[in-house]
This record gives C-alpha cells, sequence and structure tokens, in this order.
C-alpha cells in the first residue's frame, strides 16, 4: 500500500522518527525509571514498541485504557494515575488483579473508601504540587496513606504531577520551580513511604536528574505536537494528520482535514507546506493561505497537531510509513471510556 491510498483525514506515523524519539527517551530514562503514559496515543501497538525498550510500567488516564493494556499482556504494572469512584470500572479492574499487576491513584478519604469497597489491591497517594487538578494537600498524604492501609490496601508510593510546568520556556526558570514542585512531592514521600515516587512529563522530561523521583511519566514524546516543538526537545514530529486538498481559491486552499480531525485546545495545528499559514478549522475542513505554493485538487498535505492527546483519540486506526511505503497500520484500541 502506497500512502496515496490511505483513506483521509488520517493519522501517519513515520516509522523512523518514531523509533528515534522512543530511542532518545531511553537513553535518557531508561527501563522502569520511565513509566510511558499511553493517553497520548491510545494505541497498544506503540505501547508494544516502549515495552519493547524495557519500560514494564505504563501510565493510563482511564480505566479503559487500564483494561485494554492488560488485555494486550502489557499488564506488568499498570497505574491509573486519575482518580474514579466509578464502582463498576473500579470492580472490573479488580477482577483482573490476578493477571495484571494494577495500582490505581487516590486523593481523598472518598476516592480511598470507594477503592476499599472494590477490592483494589494497590494505591498511590495523589499530592497537589501545583497544577490546579487533582491531587490532596502535601501535608494530607500521610493520613490518606494510613487510612489505605487500614483498609488493607497496599500503599505503594505518591505520583505529582507538575503539569502546569510543562511549556516554561524559559529553562533555568522551569528547573527551578520543578525543584520546588518536586520538594512537595517528597515532603509527602516521607509521610507515605513506599517505592514509587511518580512525576514529569515530556516537558520537564531532563529537568529530575536530582529531584528524587523514580520514574518519568511522559507519554507525548513518542509522537510529538507542535506546543511541544516550541520548546526545542530532542523529539521529531512522527505523526501528521494526512489530509488531501479539496478545494484551491485564489490565494488560499482547503483540505479535509478538520475539527473533528485534531485536537484544537492548544491552538491551531500547522500545515507542512513552505510558506503556507493556517487561517481556520471548521468541522471537515482546514483553510489556509497558500502563499506562492502551487497546488491542485487532489494534492496530499501533512497537518501537525498541535495537541497529540486529543488527536489520536479521534481515529480509530494509525497508519505506518516508511518513506511513502505503509508498513502497518495500527489500531488506536484504547479510546473511549468502556
Amino acid at each position: 500500500m502506497h500512502a496515496t491510498e490511505i483513506p483521509t483525514p488520517a493519522p501517519v506515523i513515520d516509522r523512523r522518527t518514531f523509533e528515534a524519539n522512543l530511542d532518545i527517551m531511553t537513553a535518557a530514562h531508561p527501563g522502569a525509571t520511565l513509566r510511558p503514559h499511553v493517553k497520548a496515543h491510545k494505541c497498544t501497538a506503540i505501547a508494544r514498541a516502549q515495552h519493547e525498550r524495557r519500560h514494564t510500567g505504563f501510565t493510563c488516564a482511564t480505566p479503559r485504557e487500564v483494561l485494554g493494556m492488560a488485555d494486550a499482556g502489557l499488564g506488568d504494572d499498570l497505574l491509573l494515575a486519575n482518580e474514579t469512584i466509578d464502582s463498576r470500572r473500579l470492580a472490573a479492574m479488580a477482577a483482573r488483579q490476578d493477571d495484571a499487576s494494577i495500582t490505581i491513584a487516590v486523593d481523598s478519604e472518598a476516592t480511598v473508601a470507594a477503592a476499599i469497597a472494590a477490592g483494589i489491591r494497590r494505591c498511590v497517594i495523589d499530592v497537589d504540587v501545583g497544577l490546579p487538578r487533582c491531587g490532596c494537600a502535601p501535608a494530607a498524604a500521610g493520613h490518606l496513606a494510613d487510612t489505605a492501609r487500614a483498609g488493607g490496601v497496599e500503599v505503594r508510593g505518591v505520583m505529582g504531577y507538575e503539569g502546569h510546568l510543562m511549556m516554561v520556556t524559559d529553562r533555568a526558570q522551569q528547573q527551578r520551580q520543578v525543584a520546588d514542585a518536586m520538594e512537595l512531592l517528597s515532603q509527602a514521600h516521607r509521610d507515605v513511604g513506599g517505592d514509587i515516587v511518580s512525576a514529569g512529563g515530556t516537558g520537564t522530561y531532563d529537568l529530575h536528574g536530582d529531584t528524587g523521583i523514580t520514574e518519568l511519566q511522559a507519554g507525548s514524546y513518542a509522537l510529538m505536537d507542535t506546543q511541544y516543538a516550541t520548546l526545542g526537545l530532542p523529539f521529531g514530529h512522527a505523526l501528521t494528520i494526512r489530509g488531501t486538498v479539496i478545494a484551491v481559491k485564489d490565494g488560499y486552499a482547503v483540505a479535509d482535514v478538520g475539527l473533528k480531525a485534531l485536537g484544537m485546545d492548544h491552538g491551531n495545528p500547522k500545515v507542512a507546506l513552505d510558506g503556507v499559514d493556517v487561517w481556520f478549522c471548521s468541522d471537515e475542513h482546514i483553510t489556509f493561505g497558500t502563499g506562492q505554493m502551487q497546488l491542485t485538487v487532489g494534492d496530499p498535505v501533512a497537518v501537525l497537531p498541535a495537541h497529540v492527546d486529543p488527536t489520536m483519540a479521534m481515529h480509530s486506526v494509525a497508519y505506518v510509513l516508511d518513506g511513502e511505503e505503509v508498513v502497518d497500520a495500527w489500531p488506536i484500541d484504547l479510546r473511549g471510556w468502556d
């Protein structure tokens, strides 16, 4: 199959860039020091490539991801780095604990109680290190750990996500702020105990050398997007959304890659053509100024998404290219919630 035969719009992964990205991160965080986040790609084939590089623990954002990874035989050490009190989903994960190692994040009395009631065996305490989202206050972490242990749940340690620092462009400032955030996590860990201190992401992957974390949660590095690319990270654009020009007008063109094919929360995507500016996206279209570019209806275009995670979640399959040859098609099989 040639790239021109791919039905558009469709995610396309450049195999060589993808493999180079994995190798760069593996060199920085080998083995269990990296817990790749599957929410960034929602694809067990990509997770398997990470597992082959000896990353045997994975971070998941949803119970669906946890169960899908277990079904794929990638359940060595799964962490649901998100809170849930859904008894049905908790029970479904609890039912898999004999054939997969499953740990969930808790950050309140309610989430601890829900885990105990469902028969969850392992947890980490999620700590607020500055991102106004989930996570308990550092001073409350020890009490939550005691409560979980009293209910028969093993507490493996702590996690904290400094997501508010991922896009700080001043690297010296970013490093200071990461250190401050991780000191909060360390304070909590002293009260909680356990072997795990889990944090970080693609944007701070190289700033944790002396912060005391035991593992990095990073996901976007494997495929990348235009937002993370602004940081000058060593990871290349492995993912594009392949589209087809469907209209050419005076000074602009339209391709079939719209809002329903792209994560837009981080702004407009880019079209990988010199001198081309994206004007706007609508439901099924991307409109871009052509400048001096001569395009015709039917021409292929490569669109670089601004946010990889929701982009991948909008598609059912990703095509893997070696040059212009399609060498594989990977189901995006961890999408959805059930």
